[in-house]
């Protein structure tokens, strides 16, 4: 990645870490009122369940790639559909930096991302007009990496808006929760259980 892409990868991610989208009901498909740190320019948005019909009804014509952390991952499992884990951002090997304003550990943007994707593509025999669908914790990294994706010449490229774990409950007991939406709470397929084959190694 040459240094005007790494820019534009760190500018996303500030932006993208900075804004808190609001609840966003399970299903919907009103794009229009998707919160701004859910949406791409590339416009293309799919619901947890319009992304499994997808995938189940062409399987070795769609690629579905997971964009969260290895330690994401790990800890919190994964779609059993995916056919890779492609972070968009990781940890620095070494987790010694911390963010004050997300209040977790640093996040940077994954210099090997696009490289990834191309190889992972090449093994499914995929072209670059290939539908691609993506998934994150909540839908603002999936969107981020769609517009990298097209920068780089892939045309089809999706993403789940609600994410893996969904949005956050804003009041009640479940409040800070991830229970409103996403892949999990629609009861889609998940487990955690990894295959190694799947997972992302730096090279």
């Amino acid at each position: 990645m040459n240094a005007i892409h790494k820019l534009l990868a760190i500018a996303a991610l500030a932006a993208a870490t900075q804004a808190m989208a609001a609840d966003w009901a399970p299903g919907s498909t009103d794009w229009d009122k998707l919160p701004e740190v859910k949406k791409s320019k590339v416009g293309l948005y799919l619901t947890p369940q319009q992304a499994y019909d997808m995938k189940k009804a062409n399987p070795m014509g769609v690629a579905f790639f997971d964009v969260r952390t290895r330690a994401e991952a790990m800890y919190v499992g994964w779609p059993s559909d995916a056919d890779a884990l492609v972070p968009y951002v990781e940890h620095p090997e070494m987790m010694t930096d911390w963010d004050d304003k997300r209040h977790m550990y640093k996040l940077e943007p994954n210099q090997d991302f696009v490289p990834e994707i191309e190889r992972r593509m090449a093994e499914m025999s995929l072209g670059k007009d290939a539908p691609i669908i993506l998934i994150c914790r909540s839908g603002d990294r999936s969107s981020k990496a769609q517009d990298r994706l097209q920068t780089a010449g892939y045309s089809k490229v999706y993403s789940i808006a609600e994410g893996v774990e969904g949005d956050t409950v804003k009041d009640g007991p479940q409040a800070g929760q991830r229970a409103v939406n996403g892949w999990r709470n629609a009861k889609l397929p998940w487990t955690y259980k990894l295959d190694k084959a799947k997972m992302y190694f730096p090279r």
